[in-house]
């Protein structure tokens, strides 16, 4: 990171601030285009590449190396005398924690469709967080200059696969089969794009003359569709009369705040077209922070409070990222709702009761920071100094608090074991894993005990492949990476007794004791029951605690599978003591022997995790979906339609040990268009014969150990 460069910002009108994110699929051309518009605005002085290695929104080694975007990235722009924000969002699916976050706190967005590829998978799921958050959107039909681009086709796709109202505000423009500009159907202009100087330049023409049919024909659909959203435009359209494009820009941009319309543009991110127009789209058509309602949240227990998008009222401030930077420190984005921040001032974290103090504030340029004295309503920015504050977390003043509405992150999907390469790495690894968990709230690590490995979790390959190839560059380490075992459990299923004497001679005192021990299924989930029916003092009751403990510790270890042993009663009905030889330690022994010869009677079982698994998908792979489903050794629970967009969602019960490499063949078998959560829901039974099978396995590795 750079050192602080540019001084406070001038104070712009919040009806001058815009707050937007680029979504797309992957490879749909959106850091191009940003990189455009960082250029035609002044904010950049060269046009940065991702083929090359250079975006300046691309700023990370890795996304330089592999071509995309992986994290979110953040700069501030100027465009028609408005401030924007832009961030910069992901396209892949296994890093949709950045698009969730940073629809969470932005007022609009730019979804961007490759004009052949059209509405992609990821581009559905995109759609739908911005849906969650109510978000207003405009749309932009990127690589219009590709073979076999086709924006009507674009159009199709967003009504059927999104159920979006699109509203074309644009033509694509084509000469000898080259595209050369756009025809925009509000200002009746041609647009042409000057190749010598990266496409600052433009001049506009009259529509030529051989299209002029085609173009009237679809801005009277334009005009008819705005018409529908505003009264009085639908009064003159209605009485044949001219409406000019002042009008026609006021009633879509009512209708786009509304979310009731998404204007569409087009043109090349990489040939330097229609950028500008999408520009002038964002200013347009776009909320500011005055056209939100009140952000609302909770005082005390469940009180409602409501703060208006204003300078003057209490402090409302919600941490949506968290980044580590080695030579920064703990950095914090943030979306000022109302209030101000102001540099070495005390907030108030409303979620862990704690005040901080604000250290430095910044504005992001990608990864340059850009020093400010404070952050006031509508601004996103960064703060130095919150040690105590996490993704979620709610800034407020004390003397009046709120608590904003958390963002919602998906369940990580897919995990691995590491280990560290030596005992030196091993408190390295666990400090680099715990500060990459605060920074990706979708990467997980856990401790399993019960197995002694450290399981990490996340949303996809690619994207743990990526928190291993930090761990090697920015932590130095590089842990040994397998697959996580299955914690399997066993219990009995029959009722069982056994008697056992433990006696043993030696020089000295010897060791004696006697029990008798009944086992007994319990129903799953009931745990452990230890009951002591000894009765006269046949068994002292100082060793009856060292009889439970040894069962206890034989449970921990396993007998059948040397998995954890669940779900069982233990009785103790008889036994006997001898006055001195028995001791606590001969009734541990005893009660182990004894413990083991009955719960091997009691007819064992294993029982493996069960998980809750929910799938979403277009209702054209239902079908394939169940059927993957069941060669899992899944129990379909239920199946139904949700929404208009013919998307349906499988619910199943499916095994654990099942589950690894799943994600890869869902999005293999739709084509990247499904999702799904999974959540651990109890034991059960593993088959006769695939018990077996893990038996013998489990028992082969315990000899090796």
């Amino acid at each position: 990171m750079s050192a602080p460069t540019v001084q406070e910002k001038k104070k712009v009108d919040l009806s001058r601030l815009r707050n937007i994110g680029i979504v797309a699929h992957i490879d749909a051309g959106k850091t191009t285009v940003a990189e455009r518009m960082l250029y035609y605005t002044g904010r950049t002085h060269r046009i940065g590449e991702v083929d090359d290695g250079n975006a300046t929104m691309d700023w990370m080694d890795q996304e330089q190396e592999r071509g995309i975007t992986i994290v979110s990235a953040a700069t501030s722009t100027e465009w028609r005398d408005h401030r924007i924000t832009l961030i910069d969002t992901p396209g892949h699916v296994d890093f949709t924690v950045e698009v969730e976050r940073s629809l969470r706190v932005l007022d609009g967005a730019v979804a961007l469709f490759c004009g052949v590829e059209g509405v992609e998978p990821q581009s559905e799921v995109v759609w739908r967080q911005a849906e969650k958050y109510e978000v207003p959107a405009i749309a932009f039909v990127n690589k219009m200059d590709r073979a076999g681009a086709n924006f009507e086709r674009v159009l199709e796709q967003m009504e059927d696969r999104l159920a979006a109202s699109p509203v074309a505000a644009v033509l694509p423009l084509y000469k000898d089969d080259e595209f050369v500009g756009i025809m925009d159907l509000i200002d009746e202009k041609a647009v042409y794009y000057a190749d010598e100087d990266l496409g600052r330049t433009y001049h506009e023409e009259p529509i030529p003359e051989d299209r002029l049919d085609e173009f009237q024909s679809l801005r009277d659909r334009l005009v008819q569709q705005v018409c529908e959203h505003d009264e009085e435009l639908f009064e003159k359209y209605c009485m044949d009369e001219h409406i000019e494009p002042g009008e026609l820009r006021s009633a879509l941009r009512k209708a786009t705040l509304a979310r009731e319309a998404v204007p569409v543009f087009c043109g090349s991110g990489l040939k330097n077209k229609g950028i500008q127009r999408l520009m002038d789209a964002v200013v347009d058509y776009l909320p500011s922070p005055e056209d939100l309602p009140p952000v609302v949240g909770i005082k005390g227990e469940d009180e409602e409070v409501k703060r208006t998008h204003t300078r003057d009222e209490p402090l409302a401030a919600l941490a949506f990222k968290v980044v580590t930077d080695r030579h920064v420190g703990k950095m914090v984005y943030v979306r000022v709702y109302s209030g101000m921040l102001q540099e070495g001032t005390y907030v108030y974290n409303a979620e862990n009761e704690k005040r901080e103090r604000v250290g430095r504030l910044m504005q992001m340029h990608a990864d340059h920071e850009e020093k400010r004295e404070r952050l006031e309503a509508g601004e996103i920015g960064v703060v130095v100094g919150l040690s105590d504050t996490t993704t979620g977390d709610s800034l407020c003043e004390e003397e009046h608090p709120i608590v904003l509405e958390n963002i919602e992150f998906p369940a990580p999907v897919l995990s691995v074991s590491v280990q560290p390469s030596s005992r030196a790495d091993r408190d390295k690894l666990l400090n680099a894993l715990s500060r990459l968990s605060d920074e990706d709230p979708t990467f997980t690590v856990a401790y399993n005990s019960e197995t002694g490995e450290t399981v990490i979790s996340g949303m996809g390959e690619l994207h743990l492949q990526v928190i291993l190839e930090r761990l090697r560059r920015e932590f130095n380490v590089s842990p040994a990476v397998g697959e996580p075992k299955v914690a399997y459990r066993e219990t009995i299923t029959e009722n069982s007794a056994f008697e056992y004497k433990h006696v043993k001679q030696t020089g000295g005192h010897g060791e004696y004791a006697h029990v008798v021990l009944q086992v007994e299924p319990l129903p799953a989930g009931s745990g452990f029951e230890f009951e002591d029916e000894i009765k006269g003092g046949d068994i002292p009751k100082e060793y009856i605690p060292s009889v439970e403990k040894g069962i206890v510790e034989v449970m921990a270890e396993g007998i059948y599978a040397h998995s954890p042993i669940v779900d069982l009663k233990v009785r103790l009905l008889e036994g006997s003591h001898h006055e001195v030889d028995s001791s606590e330690r001969a009734f541990n022994k005893c009660a182990k022997k004894a413990f083991r010869e009955a719960f091997t009677r009691g007819k064992p079982r294993l029982l493996e995790p069960v998980c809750s698994v929910m799938v979403t998908a277009p209702d054209e792979y239902s079908g394939a979906v169940s059927s993957s489903l069941s060669s899992r050794r899944a129990r379909i629970t239920s199946m139904e339609q949700r929404g208009e967009r013919n998307i349906q969602v499988v619910n199943a019960m499916v095994p654990l040990a099942e589950m690894f490499g799943y994600s890869s063949e869902l999005r293999n078998l739709t084509a990247g268009r499904a999702e799904f959560d999974m959540r651990f829901e109890h034991y059960e039974p593993v088959p006769r014969s695939i018990a077996d099978e893990i038996v013998e396995r489990k028992r082969e590795e315990a000899e090796q150990d």
